[in-house]
């Protein structure tokens, strides 16, 4: 049974289509195509790259894709690289989701009635502070002791003209 890399290449040479031809019609990059050809799988980062060249690859070749990517996964896990899928999500719940999940569960109809019940007992104290404090002091106790000062003219010797009559 051939393998997916010879299936390709015997499907594009019996179009008779080039490699930059293909490159051009799917827009997958011929250094690309030439791997996938080869099956040099090791120039793709991930298997997910692998099978979506290949699905579309096969789909401009007109092949049937079920049966290649059947293969193909065949393939992949006997590579060291690809055996195993990269997992999606850390291995267990983070700190930060315990916390985002305690949030996301809280009934926030109650910390808010709470929160307001709190701040106008605040308000009332405040208010309620600041009217003793100016009832008990006596309204003149911050003020100082009362001096009458007259100003003082000093003479120059010059004196005031009479009024008309």
């Amino acid at each position: 049974m051939p393998t997916v890399a010879e299936q390709l290449k015997q499907a594009r040479e019996a179009k008779n289509l080039t490699i930059n031809e293909v490159a051009d019609a799917t827009k997958i990059r011929s250094s690309h195509i030439h791997a996938l050809e080869t099956g040099e799988y090791s120039e793709f980062p991930a298997a997910v790259y692998i099978r979506g060249f290949v699905k579309t690859y096969a789909n401009f070749l007109k092949l049937d894709v079920e049966a290649i990517l059947k293969d193909l996964d065949k393939e992949l896990a006997h590579s060291e690289k690809f055996s195993t899928p990269e997992p999606l999500t850390p291995k267990g719940p983070t700190i930060a989701d315990k916390l985002l999940l305690v949030i996301a569960k809280f009934n926030w109809k109650y910390l808010v009635a709470i929160i307001c019940a709190i701040l106008a007992i605040a308000l009332i104290y405040a208010g309620y502070s600041i009217y003793t404090s100016y009832k008990s002091k006596d309204p003149l106790s911050h003020l100082g002791p009362g001096v009458y000062k007259p100003e003082t003219i000093k003479p120059n010797n010059q004196t005031l003209p009479l009024p008309k009559k």
